[in-house]
């Protein structure tokens, strides 16, 4: 190729005695480029959506796929080496999940590029089916369940799943030394209730990452028989992994009671609630509590349990700060589980953008005699269910992290444990309708009266019944203080305590607030 100057151009042109003519200004710039895919296209398609008929058609899927387990669809694995987003090494990388066992529901999964979006299509060649050979002949139409990305989240050479998406609405994601435990989903729609459903993404659009970046920008078309929406999830991964949601509800019917940035986590057995028992674990739970940070700047700690029978609580509020599903036990010993590492599960704390207005937040327990269900929902529901026709948008952040020394920036409540309630000098327990609480609150300036904790105050109450008695000692095992306190109440009852310290009128702690019933009398 010859590179010619343009002083080279006119002395050649002269040469010749050919003229140099500056070329005419164009009278168009030509066609314009093709708008990149947002937002804005997730908001049409859900929009659109909600104005049709709600289908609800799932295709089925072939022999033996139809009726996998767990352990069988388990060996259905994506091969790495099609990975997308692999070139350049050291981001993310896309693999899908297959359909099957509880995924049979196929999804839709884009990429885009330069902003154009581009789905992915299913071949049985991206995934190893291990001894599931009849895999090998899956048509094109089979479609995947959901996916994830995996990217170098505690190692630079070792790619964790960073967050998935799989099931319905729901979707997990983790920061670094964290182990998959509790999981969110989009909307639960009259959670709690026997007309609860289970709306799910019918599409997903991925943009492809900046090379070596550690944010990922997801798109995502919500269905359901109640509601469409829209949903953008911008994740970075970290110490601790941040989730941005900004989502837009179309409703479907009036009258629902829906249930924004919901949390879905386990407990089966802990230090406060031994109704179940596990063999030589002493504990078992994915999360032990609800943390609530209200809008009078307030911030509730509710030990979570495992019911005989479902229970709901609400915390009504304006403006709420944030919610969360916490693991505050962080010691091995108290799970005893090599395998599964409790003590190294997520928590998800929610933190609203902008005002939420009035509404609660509604925490659904419900009983298990197994640690595989989830029966844990956490959720903010509104006070005016939004109406069909009036589209209802909101925004959010989830961050998953361990310890988040952040929230509840005075004393914490670290362990509750309950014992029969008895009098002052007395080794006989009092009548059934009395109950010990005992609560040991540690951090923030807490450690400061360990050698005079006769300068706190107690602050117990009780919304029925009475508190008989409360007394704080020092806990240098966690430099900080054990409460105890002993509340009565009529058989039958529930009643809602709580409980806070105080020094020379200055809030200590958080407050730490549970339900409880006196057995009832037979």
């Amino acid at each position: 190729m010859i590179d010619l100057t343009r002083r080279q151009m006119i002395g050649a042109l002269a040469a010749t005695g050919a003229q140099l003519v500056a070329p005419a200004r164009a009278q168009s710039a030509g066609p314009n480029p093709a708008p990149k895919f947002g937002y804005d296209d997730v908001l049409q398609r859900a929009r659109d959506l909600a104005a049709a008929p709600f289908e609800d058609v799932v295709p089925r899927l072939p022999t033996p796929f139809d009726s996998l387990t767990f352990d069988s669809w388990r060996q259905i694995r994506y091969r790495e080496d099609h990975a997308l987003f692999s070139n350049p090494p050291g981001g993310f990388r896309l693999a899908t999940f297959h359909r099957g066992f509880l995924f049979p529901r196929p999804v839709t999964v884009n990429t885009i590029r330069d902003g154009i979006p581009a789905p992915i299509p299913y071949s049985p060649a991206l995934f190893d089916f291990g001894a599931l050979k009849a895999g090998e002949a899956l048509g094109v139409n089979t479609g995947f369940a959901g996916f994830r990305l995996n990217f170098p989240v505690n190692d630079p050479h070792v790619y964790d799943e960073a967050i998935s998406f799989l099931g319905a609405s729901y979707f997990r994601f983790l920061g670094r030394d964290q182990q998959y435990g509790l999981s969110a989903r989009a909307l639960c729609v009259e959670a709690g209730t026997n007309r609860e459903t289970f709306p799910f993404f019918r599409e997903f659009w991925i943009e492809t990452p900046t090379a070596g970046g550690n944010r990922a920008v997801i798109y995502a078309l919500l269905d359901g028989e109640a509601a469409t929406g829209a949903y953008r999830f911008d994740l970075a991964v970290g110490q601790e992994s941040t989730l941005d949601v900004k989502a837009t509800i179309f409703p479907r019917r009036a009258g629902v009671k829906f249930g924004m940035a919901p949390l879905t986590s386990m407990y089966l057995t802990g230090e406060n609630d031994r109704r179940v028992r596990d063999g030589f674990r002493e504990e078992l739970h994915d999360s032990d509590g609800l943390l609530i940070h209200n809008g009078a700047e307030e911030w509730l700690w509710r030990p979570l349990g495992n019911p005989p029978r479902e229970r709901l609580s609400y915390f009504l509020d304006h403006n709420m700060r944030g919610f969360g599903l916490l693991q505050r036990d962080r010691t091995f010993e108290s799970y005893q589980d090599l395998d599964l590492a409790y003590q190294n599960r997520p928590s998800y704390f929610v933190e609203p953008s902008g005002d939420w207005g009035d509404g609660s937040v509604e925490l659904i327990e419900l009983p298990t005699q197994d640690e595989t269900n989830d029966n844990i929902v956490a959720s903010w529901t509104p006070a005016t269910p939004p109406e069909p026709g009036k589209p209802f948008a909101f925004a959010y952040r989830i961050t998953a992290g361990l310890d988040m020394p952040r929230l509840a920036p005075n004393g914490r409540a670290v362990h509750t444990f309950e014992a029969p309630a008895r009098a002052l000098g007395s080794a006989e327990p009092e009548d059934a309708n009395a109950k010990r609480f005992i609560v040991d609150f540690a951090g923030g300036d807490l450690a400061y009266f360990v050698n005079d904790p006769g300068q706190v105050e107690v602050v117990a109450t009780t919304s029925r019944g009475r508190v008989l008695r409360s007394n704080v000692i020092a806990n240098p095992h966690i430099e900080g203080l054990r409460v105890f306190f002993d509340v009565s109440a009529k058989p039958g009852d529930t009643v809602d305590l709580r409980l806070f310290l105080r020094a020379k009128g200055r809030t200590l702690t958080e407050t730490w607030t549970l339900p409880w019933s006196p057995p009832s009398a037979t």
